[in-house]
């Protein structure tokens, strides 16, 4: 089955279980840009609790398309962002197992969002072993039936084929568990066992 889903920054759980469960996969970079969305936001668990990491653009028109979206690089985004993740994910059994796969996106500089998007997605497909056909689209088109740019968003419930395990996180002690976070959560958690909690 073909699924279109929007370009985001480290996707969640469900964004990934979506991908596992379809075999061609088309990312939308022609849709407008949407503000509080994952299209530049990503959720860890830090020591407090759920932490949005979110990459800084420059200034755009109300109706810039994903494919003209700049990040803004006077912000040290990148700096704050692996610190960030250091500081949650240091502890947990495989952050060093990924650490040197990881980093690399927060050293080198991305101008555009979908870009830097694209990279660090194609880099946890391959952690996962997910392979997918990904295809990115030429103009914005309307989808017939589930349209997963609107599905999975920051403020709706994770889409109804979705049902997430709990595993161990590394604050649930303090936290207790915390639901459909980045990708990475589950990846430096749950390591190699990770393609397994994504249907």
């Amino acid at each position: 089955m073909s699924i279109t889903l929007s370009s985001v920054y480290l996707g969640n759980i469900d964004y990934y279980t979506a991908i596992n469960q379809n075999a061609d996969i088309i990312i939308d970079i022609n849709e407008h840009f949407q503000k509080q969305s994952y299209r530049n936001r990503s959720v860890i668990h830090g020591a407090n609790g759920a932490l949005n990491l979110i990459i800084p653009l420059a200034k755009r028109g109300i109706r810039t398309k994903m494919k003209d979206v700049k990040i803004d690089n006077s912000q040290r985004w990148q700096n704050l962002h692996w610190r960030s993740i250091q500081s949650a994910y240091r502890s947990s059994p495989y952050f060093e197992y990924y650490e040197d796969e990881i980093l690399p996106f927060y050293e080198e500089k991305y101008e555009s969002l979908i870009e830097f998007n694209a990279a660090i997605q194609n880099k946890i497909l391959e952690l996962l072993g997910i392979a997918v056909q990904t295809t990115e689209t030429t103009s914005y088109e309307k989808i017939d039936g589930a349209d997963y740019r609107e599905l999975i968003h920051p403020k709706k419930e994770a889409t109804s084929n979705f049902v997430e395990e709990e595993y161990t996180q590394v604050f649930s002690d303090r936290n207790g568990f915390i639901p459909n976070l980045s990708i990475l959560d589950l990846l430096f958690n749950e390591g190699p066992n990770a393609i397994n909690f994504l249907g």
